[in-house]
């Protein structure tokens, strides 16, 4: 059965691609897409900066900025994948909540547990995100043999880049990991408009896991070493 693809379903998406390509251009503009004096100026997560800086937006703007152009196309291919039925599903407002969140969740385990002296940039935080979104979903929905099989596609697309990251030079694993924490959390408080909630137990135990981890990698992020 041919499935076409509706503007209107997932234009939250396509706003996020573009607004990903728009900021690439200004990187070159600037100076180049791997030039670390550029991101900096742009906006790309290097700890010291935000606690000794207090350049906390930086938790919010290093997930729209990407080192190369291979990295912004390889984020790019697969939040297109995952928004084509993810944004449908959550709604839009849902979505563009998860994916900007998750982003920063990323972004703060990276702050906790990253080095002190490198940059890192990346939608992959969001993207990651969106994977614990799915897969949070996909649990709830067990007896739905679609979702439950997008949960642990994504589950699963999930731990291979993980495992991969392991291998990888200048990869940000814990901005990954986070990411997919904070969006496997956010999905149960957040519900979608399609599919079966968590109870109010469960959205509960999420709001307040999500506090506690926001918490903690604060904490432990305030400790700057060299």
């Amino acid at each position: 059965m041919n499935r076409k693809i509706n503007f209107t379903d997932t234009y939250v998406t396509f706003g996020i691609l573009i607004v990903l390509l728009a900021v690439f251009i200004g990187e070159i503009f600037m100076g180049g897409s791997e030039n670390s004096y550029t991101l900096m100026k742009m906006g790309a997560m290097q700890n010291y900066a935000v606690v000794a800086g207090h350049q906390w937006w930086r938790l919010f703007t290093a997930q729209f900025l990407h080192i190369g152009v291979l990295h912004l196309v390889s984020n790019a291919v697969i939040i297109y994948y995952m928004g084509q039925y993810m944004e449908p599903m959550l709604g839009h407002l849902r979505f563009l909540v998860l994916y900007l969140l998750s982003g920063i969740g990323g972004n703060l385990l990276s702050l906790s547990l990253g080095s002190d002296t490198t940059i890192s940039a990346g939608a992959s935080t969001a993207l990651f995100g969106l994977f614990g979104a799915m897969t949070a979903i996909g649990v709830r929905n067990m007896n739905n043999p679609i979702i439950s099989y997008l949960g642990r596609q994504a589950f699963v697309l999930a731990i291979i880049n993980i495992v991969l990251d392991l291998f990888a030079p200048n990869i940000d694993i814990q901005g990954h990991i986070g990411g997919f924490i904070a969006g496997f959390l956010l999905a149960i408080v957040l519900g979608d408009r399609t599919m079966k909630k968590y109870n109010t137990k469960w959205r509960v135990l999420a709001a307040a896991g999500l506090i506690f981890y926001v918490v903690l990698t604060v904490r432990t992020g305030m400790v700057i070493k060299f």
